[in-house]
């Protein structure tokens, strides 16, 4: 006599479960969907052109295109400005650098100032102040140093002051006369 080989019969009866659908790697991208993004973690370098090194603070401050800011800006850190600034800037161990797309209409109060945008005002740089081939200023500048590349439009009174005088000035708020060199009235 022939016999079945002994099959298992299930004790209880399994409940249904749907077929899960295999993933298809298809070569052609999706037309109608756009490609996601890679995630990237920003990264933030300082600004750099050809008027003067990159400010060295491990600590940066930006103010980005398409920023306005209307009041008072202070603090320690250096600051890069490529929005626009009105009212008053005062990063007296900072470096301040006005990008190209920057538009400052301000009193800057700063260890040094570099300029490659617009600033009107009045801007104090207690160690150097330099204003790159496509800056455009109107104001008063007053820094022992300034440098002045080709190209640059400088309107407005310039006067170098020995450092200690300025930094003694903002100090006592007035300088004597006999600390003051003044090497011009009106630059165009």
């Amino acid at each position: 006599m022939w016999r079945k080989p002994n099959e298992a019969k299930p004790s209880q009866p399994q409940p249904y479960s749907p077929p899960v659908p295999t993933p298809v790697r298809s070569e052609e991208p999706v037309k109608n969907s756009p490609p996601a993004p890679p995630q990237v973690a920003p990264t933030f370098s300082a600004p750099s052109f050809s008027s003067g090194p990159a400010p060295s603070s491990s600590s940066l401050s930006r103010i980005s295109a398409g920023l306005k800011i209307q009041g008072d800006v202070s603090g320690d850190t250096d600051l890069f400005i490529d929005g626009e600034i009105q009212g008053k800037i005062r990063m007296t161990n900072g470096r301040i650098t006005v990008g190209l797309n920057g538009r400052v209409q301000a009193e800057i109060e700063a260890r040094q100032v570099s300029v490659e945008g617009t600033v009107q005002g009045s801007l104090k740089a207690s160690e150097s102040a330099q204003f790159g081939s496509s800056s455009k200023v109107v104001c008063s500048v007053t820094s022992p140093r300034i440098g002045i590349a080709d190209g640059a439009n400088l309107r407005g009174k310039i006067e170098t002051i020995r450092a200690q005088a300025l930094k003694s000035n903002a100090i006592e708020s007035s300088a004597t006369e006999e600390e003051r060199e003044t090497i011009g009235a009106e630059v165009e």
